[in-house]
């Protein structure tokens, strides 16, 4: 009885457990053109510095561009010294 009851409750916690995401933004960066596509599909590119520099991209496509919300900023980019 237990092996069925096991199996039961395996199959019902893989079916009802969300799919996990990659992270979708790249924390070097602070812009991200964000992508849209057909059927829903869409995906973030974060390689921009500036919002024109996006917008330019952007321009003529089903794109828009937004502020990174990751960016670590210049702490990200500081190197450790080697003594």
């Amino acid at each position: 009885m237990r092996i069925p009851a096991l199996a039961i409750l395996t199959i019902a916690t893989v079916l009802t457990a969300a799919p996990v995401r990659a992270q979708t933004y790249d924390p070097a960066y602070p812009v991200c053109l964000h992508k849209y596509g057909m059927g829903g599909f869409h995906y973030y590119d974060c390689s921009y510095t500036s919002l024109p520099q996006c917008n330019a991209s952007a321009s003529g496509r089903a794109a828009q561009c937004d502020i990174n919300p990751y960016f670590a900023g210049a702490a990200y980019r500081q190197h450790r010294r080697v003594y």
